[in-house]
């Protein structure tokens, strides 16, 4: 994949595997945190670059809706179609901080030196003129924490007596659900791909047992677990399934994942972070190496909105909402 080198800009077409053709995730460099004296909480200082595509970025989307946080941070898209030259903007879409035509110059503005691949989502701070962080599960939990002086919703989406599982869940589900699709779609070798499908449909089987007799997969409450459940889960069936070749069964098939998914979507706020249009479009358009043709399917015919029965169960979506 295309990347910054010393902040020059390098073209590539491979995707980043090991030795046995094993995918492996680029680690995020910027690990700021708002909430310190480098980085205080202030309202109107921050701003959220994301893709509409991109799970990692919807996590933190979901975070400033449900927290009510659109005033206090602010927010722009990329084009959801991603070549060669990276994440851009458009005129649809543009760069409302600095006029950039690229994502990777807000990189190199953050630092001249850096070498990696440019990614969403980006938490920048318009005082220092700087990336405060790129790792999504650390920007979500600052806009759920130290945001939460900022929201006009009182929503707790870590709560305490919650946070040791919450944590241990988000754990949990990285590796072989969150990551898992990407291991498997972009594997270079059957072993690879074979462990990854393994590891993914196991992990499936798991959480739709534990979805049984819980609301939610810390219990009672809708926390940050569940939002990195559900950016992979509303994802899969019109991506993944197809697209990575994570064939053995769709979500909709699953009795207790497609409820708890149709159960969040309908989750007031999420709905309005979900543009199908631009993940379906991402996926097939921007993985030539995937997908030659770029073809993209018009299928499946699920809807996220029709009825559920998860108000059976204990607990529900927060009352500010």
């Amino acid at each position: 994949m295309s990347r910054l080198v010393e902040g020059e800009w390098v073209a590539e077409e491979d995707i980043e595997t090991d030795e046995d053709g094993e995918f492996k995730r680029q680690a995020s460099a910027f690990r700021g945190r708002i909430g310190t004296d480098e980085f205080p909480v202030e309202s109107g200082r921050y701003h959220v670059y994301i893709s509409r595509a991109c799970p990692w970025a919807h996590r933190v989307a979901m975070t400033r809706a449900l927290k009510g946080l659109d005033d206090a941070i602010s927010l722009s898209l990329v084009e959801p179609v991603r070549y060669d030259d990276g994440w851009e903007f458009s005129d649809t879409y543009p760069d409302p901080l600095h006029g950039a035509d690229y994502l990777r110059e807000l990189y190199v503005r953050a630092d001249p030196e850096f070498t990696g691949r440019p990614t969403v989502p980006v938490l920048w701070d318009r005082e220092e003129g700087t990336v405060v962080n790129n790792e999504s599960e650390e920007i979500m939990r600052m806009l759920d924490v130290a945001g939460h002086e900022l929201a006009t919703r009182d929503v707790d989406l870590y709560p305490e007596g919650y946070r040791d599982e919450v944590d241990r869940l988000i754990e949990d589900i990285y590796d072989p659900i969150n990551n898992g699709v990407y291991r498997a779609g972009f594997a270079e070798s059957q072993a690879a791909y074979d462990r990854a499908v393994d590891d993914l449909f196991d992990a499936l089987d798991r959480y739709d047992a534990r979805l049984a007799d819980r609301r939610y997969l810390a219990g009672d409450r809708l926390t940050e677990a569940d939002l990195a459940m559900f950016a992979t889960l509303v994802r899969f069936d019109h991506v993944y399934h197809t697209h990575f070749k994570c064939n053995r069964r769709a979500i909709h098939e699953y009795e207790n994942l497609w409820g708890y998914t149709k159960d969040i979507y309908t989750t007031p706020g999420i709905e309005r972070t979900v543009n199908m249009d631009h993940i379906v479009r991402h996926y097939y358009v921007s993985h030539g190496d995937v997908n030659p043709k770029r073809l993209v399917p018009t299928g499946p015919d699920v809807d996220f909105t029709e009825g559920h029965d998860r108000d059976r169960l204990p607990g529900g979506p927060p009352e500010e909402l």
